[in-house]
């Protein structure tokens, strides 16, 4: 085909008229191989398929007997090939049957979840961890160990005769010694691992319907049931007896416990009239922290104030 050269102006018009022509001869030729690759590939596959696969002849058939084959068997199969489920006891490491994982489905201490996550542990797991651990990280170079530990008694200074083969000094502050310090790294941070809500009722003694509210009432703002607890020691101020239930508790962990917080925090201590906050002596330096609420903020919960508005 010989080719004209078009001026610029009358070029367009020249592409118009002859794009459907092109076109069509393309898909022509376009389709013809296609048809004709098709030809050549339905040649090299086999026409029968592959689905069709003979069965079992007569004789195997004939042959097939596993009641024969268990008497055959002259010792037994083990156990461990139909252990579907983990052992019930451990029985130490050398023992062949071995419990899964707690992760695992099939482990008897699985647990499902977690299903949500708490905004208040994304703000722990992006604020509140880097800032701890820079705060009490201590980097020692490779290669080197850390000092030797002080003492954690005192000694008497010697000026009486009669310190003499005493016993070390007691802890400033009281008869206990703190909890030794670890050295903090990535992998304990320290973390909000359990709250533990507990409400103490000394007319329980003379009016037992007083713990089932607060049972009641603890169901409703930690989505946990209560257990009753038992006085220890007989009180005579409080009219109760050793063994006689005094008061109802809860422990908390996950999600539960994440959201109780956030309640506390966010919703609860705000509407407090006058509220100075949590003391910062309440801790024991020991990682545990306690604050109490009267029976006129456990009103400003959601789960209890709804009940005044019905």
């Amino acid at each position: 085909m010989a080719c004209k050269r078009v001026h610029p102006v009358f070029q367009s018009t020249a592409v118009r008229r002859r794009s459907y022509r092109q076109v069509q001869c393309q898909y022509s030729s376009r389709k013809a191989s296609t048809f004709n690759g098709m030809t050549e590939l339905s040649e090299d596959v086999d026409p029968s398929s592959s689905m069709q696969i003979p069965g079992p002849s007569e004789e195997h058939l004939a042959s097939f007997d596993p009641i024969a084959r268990s008497r055959r068997r002259k010792t037994p199969l083990p156990s461990s090939r139909y252990q579907f489920r983990p052992p019930k006891y451990y029985r130490g490491p050398l023992h062949p049957h071995q419990p899964p994982p707690p992760t695992a489905p099939e482990s008897r201490q699985y647990i499902p979840g977690p299903f949500s996550l708490p905004r208040l542990q994304q703000t722990y797991h992006t604020t509140l961890a880097p800032d701890l651990l820079t705060l009490l990280y201590t980097h020692h170079p490779p290669g080197t160990l850390p000092g030797p530990s002080p003492p954690r008694l005192r000694s008497w200074d010697g000026s009486s005769p009669y310190h003499k083969n005493r016993p070390l000094r007691p802890p400033r502050g009281g008869p206990t010694l703190p909890l030794l310090r670890r050295p903090i790294t990535f992998r304990n941070v320290p973390r909000l691992s359990k709250i533990h809500v507990h409400s103490f009722l000394p007319e329980a003694g003379t009016d037992p319907a007083r713990l089932q509210v607060a049972g009641m009432i603890m169901q409703a703002i930690t989505n946990v049931r209560a257990t009753v607890f038992r006085a220890k020691h007989s009180i005579a101020n409080f009219n109760l007896r050793e063994g006689s239930p005094c008061s109802v508790g809860v422990e908390l962990r996950g999600e539960d416990m994440y959201g109780f917080l956030a309640k506390v925090t966010e919703v609860v201590m705000p509407r407090i009239k006058d509220y100075k906050g949590v003391s910062g002596k309440s801790g024991d330096s020991s990682g545990n922290i306690a604050w109490g609420f009267g029976p006129d903020t456990v009103g400003t919960f959601p789960e209890v104030e709804i009940n005044y508005d019905a």
